[in-house]
């Protein structure tokens, strides 16, 4: 059977996922309602996390289809998974054209010698404008540096949710057949090698059974694979190790099949070999060249995670402990390729990550799991080169209405960004912003008050350049409970004038917990459990209704944003709670003098 291996790739929310989901419908390998983002977190945000694999038969052909991240803090992921196909479809929408994380994928295929073809989605869009979004990426491709045979790529018009594809505009089109069509015929085979050479395969991925064990994803680059045969594991470096293969599957739709062999070209989940990793090559013959090693994006800050010593720490979880906490970190660093950890201390865990969003999904998943942890504020991570100072940079693109661009130029400004460009579209500009990402955290809170919600903000980092300096970001200080027990709906309304409050009457609360934060700058210990005095007497005026404004509640990537760096984040299966490192008023005085 002939083999096509396609990926997906897009900015978040551009339409990859449902655009794979109806294709899998379409070719009759997968029912309503199924779709590719299958892990809760991926369903409740909307966004895809882990790359996926499934597979559709059209007109005798398999073609292979990965999805892939669409955020840059995954760029590990989306890095892998290029490496293991032939073509991408980049998914662009029809309105917002191309945003910061279409560069970055769309880079990372170019410089792949991959020959994309362009899917211009959501054409049904009132504001949908497909030729200017086709100059755009053509645009685009050439400032990335494209080819002359890559910047002819051909053009798909889509609307995705609806299932339709068409080679022109003005075509009358009822089901995806045209995009179809261009796969076969654009995207070269990837089967077809002799079956007699020996056996090159590379994993791009991992995945977990729990009768199997882990598994690898790997594509299979010239040989024939098969169950029971002995192979030869390569790491990058040279080293080789011994394995056997116990079980084999191949990909249809999203279901994995069982088989007994697969041949070149094909994707398939191979178990049996419990130590293997991303990049290593599988080999039949001892002496193969390994394959080239699969490099991975910088990581670009680090925080640490500690067990939750708070007074309420144990109330919800099951793994509580430094050990467990370890061992989850391990298991997750055996599939997560961007994570770094740092093991060496016995009280906490130095954690690098590729951004914010990459960090909480897994603490999400980790308080998902029963975990409880206590983390403390994200820091850039610094290099020095030549000695020089280097902290990484981001490019910023935002689109707002007209009237928000002088107040968000200014306080990115303030923070370190520089304009690039500016582009302006009926009532809406496009601003385009280069600064350090040390400026950026914190920020998205602001820039949603700032914007009144009508702002999109997208970003993606740039690589490590000199020092940018002192950066001046908004100053608020925190709001301290000085007591322990229930908060009072009279005593937040007293509090709530003085700054915003991230918690609402009834919420428990214990010395040390930061309840809010103050508009001043100032830190304030506050009691949030003092009730109204009762007297006997009724006096004119003093019976006002409490009328409370609903609370900003923490969530773990607010948390993140709004904390200080004598604070730690406290998250349980439960609850997200901000909380001082040292809880009582004498601790943090006697702190302040020994400084």
């Amino acid at each position: 059977m002939e083999i096509r291996n396609i990926a997906i790739i897009a900015h978040v929310d551009h339409g990859k996922t449902t655009l794979t989901d109806a294709l899998l419908k379409q070719t009759g390998v997968a029912e309503e309602g199924v779709s590719m983002d299958s892990n809760k977190l991926e369903l409740e945000r909307g966004i895809t996390i882990y790359a996926k694999n499934a597979a559709v038969p059209y007109k005798g052909t398999k073609i292979n289809i990965v999805d892939t991240p669409g955020h840059a803090d995954f760029g590990s992921e989306v890095e892998r998974v290029l490496r293991s196909i032939d073509c991408v479809l980049l998914v662009v929408d029809a309105q917002e054209g191309p945003m910061p994380q279409t560069r970055f994928v769309l880079k990372k295929s170019l410089e792949l010698g991959l020959k994309p073809i362009v899917v211009i989605n959501k054409i049904d869009k009132p504001a949908a404008d497909p030729a200017r979004t086709e100059e755009q990426v053509l645009e685009l491709f050439l400032e990335l540096g494209a080819n002359d045979a890559q910047a002819d790529f051909p053009v798909v018009y889509a609307i995705g949710r609806q299932g339709i594809a068409k080679a022109k505009l003005e075509d009358d089109s009822a089901n995806l057949t045209p995009l179809l069509e261009t796969i076969l015929s654009h995207v070269p085979s990837a089967s077809g090698a002799p079956a007699d050479v020996p056996l090159l395969a590379q994993p791009f991925n991992l995945a977990y059974d729990n009768f199997l064990g882990r598994m690898a994803v790997a594509r299979i680059y010239q040989g024939t694979i098969s169950v029971g045969q002995n192979v030869f594991i390569r790491k990058p470096d040279g080293e080789v190790r011994t394995g056997k293969i116990t079980k084999l599957f191949t990909f249809r739709g999203l279901r994995r099949e069982e088989t007994n062999s697969a041949s070149s070209g094909d994707i398939v989940l191979i178990a049996g070999l419990p130590d293997i990793f991303i990049g290593e090559t599988i080999a039949s013959d001892k002496d193969t060249e390994p394959l080239p090693a699969i490099a991975i994006d910088e990581p670009t800050i680090v925080l640490n995670f500690y067990p939750n010593s708070s007074p309420f720490g144990g109330r919800e979880g099951k793994f509580v402990t430094t050990r467990q906490i370890r061992e989850r970190l391990e298991r997750e660093l055996e599939v997560n390729v961007g994570l770094k950890v740092d093991f060496s201390s016995s009280e906490l865990f130095e954690v690098s990550g590729r951004g914010e969003l990459h960090i909480s999904i897994l603490i999400e998943n980790m308080r998902r799991e029963g975990f409880e942890l206590q983390v403390s504020q994200p820091k850039v991570i610094v290099h020095h080169e030549n000695g020089v100072q280097m902290e990484p940079f981001e490019e910023v693109i935002i689109d707002t209405p007209n009237e928000f661009q002088g107040v968000i130029i200014e306080r990115l400004g303030q923070r370190g960004f520089v304009l690039q460009n500016l582009l302006t579209h009926d009532a809406a500009v496009r601003l385009i912003l280069e600064g350090p990402t040390r400026g950026l955290l914190g920020y998205r809170n602001q820039f949603v008050i700032d914007t009144k919600g009508e702002g999109i903000l997208s970003s993606r980092v740039i690589g490590f350049k000199p020092y940018a300096g002192e950066i001046k970001k908004r100053q608020v200080g925190s709001m301290i409970s000085m007591a322990n027990g229930k908060a009072l709906g009279f005593s937040l309304w007293n509090l709530q004038e003085r700054g915003t409050l991230y918690i609402g009457p009834t919420t428990e609360v214990y010395e040390g917990m930061v309840i809010g934060n103050t508009a001043k700058g100032e830190e304030m210990t506050v009691n949030p459990t003092k009730g109204k005095q009762l007297s006997n007497m009724r006096a004119s005026g003093s019976d006002e209704a409490i009328d409370l404004i609903p609370p900003y509640t923490l969530t773990i990537e607010r948390g993140l944003e709004v904390m200080a760096e004598d604070e730690f984040l406290e998250i349980t299966p439960l609850s997200v709670r901000l909380r001082k490192q040292l809880l009582t008023e004498n601790e943090r005085a006697k702190a302040k003098r020994t400084d």
